[in-house]
Formats: structure tokens, C-alpha cells, sequence
């Protein structure tokens, strides 16, 4: 991620912190990157209109910055030109073999049409994790295992906006998650206080 990049994300943290933004695009980020289990199987496709470059570029940066080569994403595209390099030539019959451990990453601001959903449906069949970045379109989040709706109308966030926040989060080092044990000894510590000799 490049420093304007960078200091987008960290505008944007400090405006949406106290608005939930935070903790749901860090949820869906955490639960993208657990889904990315080997190298190629973390698939990235959008509708016929809107191809998510952006995504597929932040995460590559993220991929690599951070040396997590699962999190770089393999960009489906609909219709590939056929001089194009071969990362940027995969088509959609690609969705027809993905299989049983591997993540598919939809993302779509407008509605998904129906070839999509059909693909999608088809994906979670073969046991694939599928994820899902829309403006709220039902359909396509009710085949999600894991979705985030930004609508239309959200002020505060644009679609763009989280993105940029997914992939941030999903590059970042996972955070440590503070059990019952961690919680007890806290209270413990400020129930007793410092300990001292008399």
C-alpha cells in the first residue's frame, strides 16, 4: 500500500471510530484472510460492469508487504482479453473448478446478476468459502458465509472507503484475542491493587 493509501485508511479509521465501521470491516477482514488457506485460492471476481481492480490490487500489496501469500487474490474477470497477461486472462470458467477449501471473494456495488449468483450458488455447493463486499444487494449476501453490506445511503462510508479498510485490516498482523483467564487476572489486579510489604 502506497503512503496515500496509507494515510486514506488512517483518515478514515479516525472518522468512523466511533461509528461500528471499524469493527465490522475488521471482523469481515479477519474472517477473508482465515478463508485464504493456500497461494491461488483466494478468488476475487465482481459483476460484468464493475471488475474489482482496486480490491485485487490493495490485497496483492497486502499479500506481499506482509508476506502472507494466501491473502493475494486470483481476479476473475468475465471477458479477459485474450492478449492479456496470464494473471489477468482468468475467466469465469475458473469458478467452475474451484473446489473444497478454497475462498471466493465477491465483490459488487451494484446488483449481482443472475449468471453470478448461479456461479456463486454453484461455489458454496462444491464447499467453497464464499465472501461477499455489497451494497446490499440480499440475494447475493444470502449465499455468503461471510458478507459486508455498505448501502447506497451510508454517509460515512463509501464502497470504496471499505475496501481500502478490508484490505488494510486484512493485511495487518492478527490481533491477540483476550480469553476469560486474561480477563480475571485484570480484575483481580485492580480489585487487589499493588502489593506491597508491611
Amino acid at each position: 500500500m502506497d503512503s496515500v493509501d496509507a494515510d486514506q485508511v488512517a483518515m478514515l479509521r479516525e472518522v468512523l471510530s466511533a461509528t461500528g465501521w471499524l469493527e465490522r470491516t475488521g471482523e469481515f477482514a479477519r474472517a477473508l484472510r482465515g478463508s485464504a488457506r493456500e497461494p491461488g485460492g483466494l478468488l476475487l471476481v465482481g459483476t460484468p460492469t464493475g471488475e474489482p481492480w482496486h480490491m485485487a490490487a490493495h490485497l496483492d500489496d497486502e499479500s506481499r508487504l506482509n508476506h502472507i501469500p494466501e491473502l493475494s487474490p486470483t481476479l476473475v474477470r468475465w471477458s479477459p482479453p485474450p492478449q492479456a497477461p496470464p494473471h489477468l486472462r482468468v475467466g469465469l470458467e475458473r469458478l467452475e473448478a474451484v473446489r473444497r477449501g478454497e475462498a471466493l471473494f465477491v465483490v459488487a456495488e451494484d446488483k449481482a446478476p443472475v449468471p453470478l449468483l448461479e456461479r456463486v450458488d454453484d461455489a458454496r455447493r462444491t464447499g467453497a468459502t464464499i465472501l461477499t463486499l455489497d451494497g446490499g444487494d440480499r440475494e447475493l449476501s444470502g449465499l455468503a458465509h461471510e458478507a459486508l453490506v455498505v448501502p447506497p445511503r451510508e454517509r460515512l462510508l463509501s464502497f470504496d472507503g471499505a475496501q481500502h479498510l478490508v484490505s488494510a485490516a486484512a493485511g495487518a498482523p492478527p490481533q491477540r484475542r483476550h480469553g476469560l483467564r486474561d480477563r480475571l487476572a485484570r480484575l483481580l489486579d485492580r480489585v487487589s491493587g499493588p502489593v506491597t510489604d508491611d
